[in-house]
């Protein structure tokens, strides 16, 4: 039976609510989060539902469409079948469906509200995490779309929380013109709604009283990396006795031409000036760059950091891998640049540029928690079917 075409949700799109170990009753499916997206539209002479232009912009997105001229293409060539499935209305007149230009999509997602489609797109992210086991790592760290510019060539730089074992982007927000990262953190973090037992990690930047008195109020932990911006606090690690405390971790790594050995030295502590910090934490890098020669060349440098974590939560090993996951959020943004090639769109009008951002999300995201390993070969795969992104959004 066909699917009702005034429907804000159709039936037709069930299966988007679908993923492997998730009922289609036990959690909100993607259309029911996009359906909390409120419509910037007059709703005299509206042709397509909010929602079903969302959804065909997402599985654009999914089949590796980088720009709003690829996904209006994407759409338009989309196969009847697949516009039935996703609830497209019928042409009263002629036998075809009717599709939203190029033009329709680029005007809404002008006008789209960034911060809701945001919680949208994180939320049903987040209803879809495997069950986790031990400390649960969140990165908070930000990331600006070179190519996009805003009035007065203000570059949009967007601040991100991405979860380490997943990858998956649970919170993402605009930090505004007059505004910077620091006082962006705790909004942020608050369209999560669980942080218990988090551990929240970021660079120095955001290593601020305030965002640990934040967390542990909230109930999570953090890890804070101390540079020259806590002066008094580097001070008083720089001087812990570390040469009467032994080697508690030793590990190697190789890739992006350099080798690199990373030691680390954990001390319990009571009184850094820093709120909630239990322990102290040296780690020392060891960097041999493979690309300066046979030889190479080599630079030590040395990481301190303060934890709300007792010994009894976390081991130096446990610790270790928290500090170094954290630059897993690198990995989503090199995907974005190289696989989506964000940093070269120009998209400047409106709200379009960062609602894009957040469709790469959701994209990478989609493919990851059906097992994807290589993003770009995942996409490569979708679009050789246009029905598989119906079974990932």
């Amino acid at each position: 039976m066909p699917a009702d075409a005034s429907s804000l949700i159709p039936p037709a799109l069930d299966r988007l609510r679908e993923q492997s170990d998730v009922g289609p009753g036990e959690v909100p499916g993607l259309l029911e989060w996009l359906a909390q997206v409120p419509d910037p539209r007059d709703p005299r002479g509206v042709r397509h539902t909010l929602a079903v232009v969302l959804t065909l912009t997402a599985c654009a997105v999914l089949t590796g469409a980088t720009s709003l001229l690829a996904v209006g293409e994407w759409i338009a060539d989309a196969p009847p079948h697949v516009l039935e499935r996703l609830g497209v209305r019928l042409d009263p007149v002629l036998p075809r469906r009717l599709v939203p230009s190029e033009a329709t999509v680029r005007r809404l997602l002008t006008r789209i509200d960034a911060d809701a489609l945001d919680r949208a797109v994180g939320g049903w992210l987040a209803d879809r995490r495997p069950e986790s086991t031990g400390l649960r790592g969140l990165s908070v760290d930000g990331k600006s779309l070179r190519g996009a510019a805003k009035a007065q060539g203000r570059r949009i730089h967007l601040l991100a929380t991405v979860e380490h074992t997943t990858g998956l982007v649970l919170a993402q927000l605009d930090v505004g013109e007059k505004t910077g990262e620091v006082t962006r953190f705790q909004p942020l973090l608050d369209t999560i709604a669980d942080l218990a037992a988090t551990v929240v990690t970021s660079d120095a930047l955001h290593t601020q009283r305030e965002h640990a008195a934040y967390l542990l109020g909230r109930g999570a932990h953090y890890i804070a990396i101390v540079k020259g911006n806590q002066k008094k606090l580097r001070k008083q690690l720089k001087f812990l006795p570390w040469k009467d405390i032994p080697l508690q971790g030793r590990t190697r790594g190789s890739g992006h031409g350099r080798a690199e050995i990373r030691q680390i030295k954990v001390a319990t502590v009571n009184s850094l000036l820093f709120p909630g910090a239990r322990q102290a934490v040296q780690i020392k890098r060891r960097r041999t760059d493979r690309k300066t020669g046979k030889t190479g060349k080599t630079t030590i440098t040395t990481v301190y950091a303060v934890t709300s974590l007792t010994a009894e939560q976390a081991t130096p090993v446990q610790l270790a891998r928290l500090i170094r996951d954290h630059w897993k959020i690198e990995a989503l943004h090199h995907v974005r640049d190289t696989t989506f090639a964000e940093d070269a769109s120009q998209l400047r009008t409106g709200n379009a540029s960062r609602a894009m951002a957040t469709w790469r999300n959701l994209a990478v995201g989609a493919l990851r928690l059906s097992g994807v390993k290589n993003i770009a070969a995942g996409l490569r795969r979708n679009a050789r079917d246009a029905r598989r992104p119906l079974g990932l959004a």
